[in-house]
């Protein structure tokens, strides 16, 4: 049997609109609350397993007061009003729903919030149970397709748990997570599992895309549609067309762009430069390092986008958060590059192993991947007594004996270059790059950049 829901909605049309979309999925409701005094009476009352929270209600008290109290009673809810700013966004957040859905509602994405929502509410009280601890002894079971994924500790299979049960849902994922952390990785598995495996998966860096060429490359052009439109070009989505596309780094999207975006997710067709629009059949990933809410407070993100795209938020988490598997990865990666290289396996002293499990890992999976290729490269023998961490990450919390803590004018040199080079995603000449932030010619950077053996990882 469905679960019973709460709607608690003071618009009639939106209310009714919402019921029907319940009602034809299998789902039984209460009554309609339009107050947060009614809600709670019917709450009481008909013991609904979800509610659905309108932020603004008729009445005293609001969306997010309501909010408080079924956080309170342990109750599983989601908001639908997305019509807030960021101080009623934070406040909203701090009661713990399972979710924000946009309006106008469209049944597929009410359902799939649903789901989504039921299936969290069951692990945080799976989580509270008494004998949680003995219940999360057992192994996960995952899928095939997650084999090539390396690690065990708790907070990553945790991550593979969500990677699996959303990957067979046609839903947008927004994938979150420091640079490093296997986002593009996650994503692939992720279109792996899914009904659209056998139709394309299409990789786009938004951060990389030529400022002039971004909408012609997402969504293409048609002959003579501009000077220099010499043939028709198909875009990105139109190529993922059936498939999945993975927006790596959507936080990069200029403005302008995000409204085409948002108009892909809700009315699923595009508008090619010079064309018409056209319908597509597109499942939407998309990641980022980026603090979204900080960059809508800030105005360089639509609001509107961020519910579109967060209707299910994956945290890849960081290398620090999941020391136990560096020693897994480490001898992956030793294993990987031995064999590219047709030479016997090297076997990391334990002096080695805690050097990496004592290091913070700030480039994360990649930067440790790195490492061990270096590694491999500068190895003569079988054992890695020592491993050599490029001194660019050294973590500064661990002094160095032998300098008194302090670095070189060159190691210096390059630690600001860097910081500054990851400040602007990489970006080196124009508006906002490098060059502009440290006040050098951009050729001039490129050449010390080269110089200091700068590389991104």
């Amino acid at each position: 049997m469905k679960a019973k829901i709460c709607i608690v909605e003071d618009q009639f049309i939106e209310s009714k609109s919402l019921k029907v979309i319940l009602t034809n999925a299998g789902y039984s409701t209460t009554s309609i609350a339009r107050s947060v005094a009614t809600a709670l009476s019917i709450i009481e009352e008909e013991k609904p397993d979800l509610v659905l929270v309108d932020i603004f209600l008729q009445g005293e008290g609001t969306g997010i007061d309501l909010g408080h109290i079924l956080n309170a009673k342990n109750m599983a809810f989601v908001y639908l009003s997305a019509n807030s700013n960021r101080q009623i966004l934070e406040a909203a957040k701090s009661t713990r729903p399972y979710g924000f859905m946009v309006k106008p509602f469209r049944a597929k994405d009410v359902l799939i919030m649903l789901d989504v929502a039921l299936y969290l509410h069951k692990q945080r009280l799976a989580e509270m149970a008494p004998d949680a601890g003995l219940a999360k002894t057992g192994p996960v079971v995952l899928p095939p397709e997650f084999s090539h994924l390396i690690g065990k500790s708790q907070k990553f299979m945790e991550t593979l748990e969500q990677a699996k049960m959303v990957g067979t849902r046609d839903t947008s994922v927004l994938i979150l997570g420091e640079s490093g952390t296997g986002k593009e990785m996650i994503a692939q598995t992720i279109h792996k599992v899914s009904t659209r495996r056998y139709k394309p998966f299409v990789v786009v860096n938004c951060s990389t895309l030529p400022a002039t060429l971004i909408e012609s490359d997402l969504f293409g052009h048609e002959k003579g549609s501009y000077t220099g439109a010499l043939a028709r070009r198909e875009g990105k989505f139109e190529m993922a067309d059936g498939g999945t596309i993975f927006l790596d780094e959507i936080g990069e999207l200029p403005l302008e762009l995000q409204v085409k975006f948002l108009r892909v997710l809700q009315e699923r067709e595009i508008e090619p430069i010079g064309g018409k629009p056209r319908k597509i059949n597109v499942r939407v990933l998309a990641a980022t390092n980026k603090d979204l809410e900080e960059e809508v407070a800030a105005g360089r993100f639509r609001i509107d986008l961020y519910y579109r795209l967060n209707v299910f938020p994956l945290v890849m988490p960081p290398l620090r958060e999941r020391a136990e598997d560096i020693p897994l990865l480490a001898n992956y990666f030793l294993k990987k590059y031995s064999e590219d290289e047709g030479r016997k396996v090297p076997v990391l002293s334990q002096n080695a192993i805690n050097k990496l499990m004592q290091y913070n890992w700030p480039g994360n999976i990649r930067e440790l991947e790195n490492t061990i290729q270096r590694n491999i490269v500068l190895l003569n023998g079988s054992v890695i007594e020592n491993i050599d961490i490029p001194v660019s990450r050294k973590n500064l919390n661990v002094p160095d004996n032998n300098k008194n803590g302090f670095k070189t004018m060159i190691e210096n040199e390059r630690d600001h270059i860097l910081a500054v080079l990851e400040s602007c995603h990489w970006k080196i000449s124009g508006k906002g790059g490098a060059a502009e932030i440290l006040d050098i010619n951009a050729n001039t950077l490129n050449s010390r950049i080269k110089k200091l053996g700068i590389k991104r990882n």
